[in-house]
């Protein structure tokens, strides 16, 4: 059997839900920062887009705000 690994659209699935939720990035982005990153609103942006990795700490910080399941965040 062969595997094949393919990228999860995580940036785009993160788009998806902050969409859902109907909030602005910077919305996101002051949310965050009250938690604690320190993360600015073009970073976020470019998480998004898939330009930028993001932390484990903002993934959690972001599970947070949303309030999903991280599984929403890794579908393919």
């Amino acid at each position: 059997m062969q595997w094949i690994l393919n990228d999860i659209p995580l940036g785009r699935n993160i788009q998806t839900i902050r969409m859902e939720r109907k909030m602005t990035q910077m919305q996101v982005v002051e949310k965050m920062q009250l938690i604690g990153s320190t993360m600015s609103r073009s970073t976020y942006a470019n998480i998004e887009s898939g330009r930028r990795n993001i932390k484990a700490s903002d993934l959690k910080a972001l599970q947070t705000i949303f309030d999903v399941d991280f599984a929403e965040f890794f579908k393919d």
